[in-house]
């Protein structure tokens, strides 16, 4: 199978549960919920432990890509169990796999797309990295930094506030729409476009 051939893994990071849809940590869920509309599927679940939907991304007929949306099931510091099992059930390449996360070095709704590099503190890109080596995308979806001494796990796992909430849905779709620039015409491209 070629590379070009292979499916793509996109993993949006979060926790389960409804007590953390609206959680700035649950950005990535939020992402993958766009996706998984966008390719008109349901999330199921997976024997992986998380919740899957299967579609393509980009033109239509041979052109579009195949892909594997997810949601980790395991909580956010467990997330590298799920992706490994996704990416050996799907036969992913790590080259493939673009994990979608929040993001607190960069201001609210920016986004940076990168390959390799840190966790820069992230526990669910620690776990995935800890699982898989450094060598997969990152989507980063800018949630700024706590107020005042907030406590950081205070902040991720608070929901976005009122103001943020306005903007969020397009922030959100700008990032589906970054993973989809990425999955198609490469790093170099969705970054020009959506780097900010």
């Amino acid at each position: 199978m070629t590379d070009e051939a292979s499916p793509w893994l996109v993993v949006g990071l979060g926790n389960p549960g409804p007590e953390y849809a609206g959680n700035r940590h649950n950005v990535g869920f939020m992402v993958a919920d766009l996706l998984a509309d966008r390719m008109g599927a349901r999330f199921k679940a997976h024997k992986s432990r998380a919740q899957v939907v299967e579609g393509r991304v980009g033109p239509p007929g041979p052109v579009g890509r195949r892909v594997i949306v997810a949601k980790p099931m395991s909580f956010m510091n467990l997330s590298g169990g799920p992706t490994t099992a996704l990416r050996d059930f799907y036969k992913v390449p790590v080259g493939h796999i673009i994990a979608v996360h929040d993001e607190l070095d960069i201001d609210y709704g920016a986004l940076r797309l990168k390959l390799g590099g840190g966790d820069n503190g992230h526990n669910g890109l620690k776990s995935i990295t800890k699982s898989l080596g450094p060598d997969y995308f990152r989507v980063r979806f800018g949630i700024g930094r706590p107020p005042g001494r907030m406590d950081v796990a205070a902040f991720v796992l608070k929901d976005f506030s009122a103001a943020e909430r306005k903007e969020l849905d397009y922030f959100v779709d700008r990032a589906a729409d970054a993973v989809e620039t990425l999955i198609v015409d490469g790093l170099e491209r969705a970054q020009g476009t959506y780097n900010s």
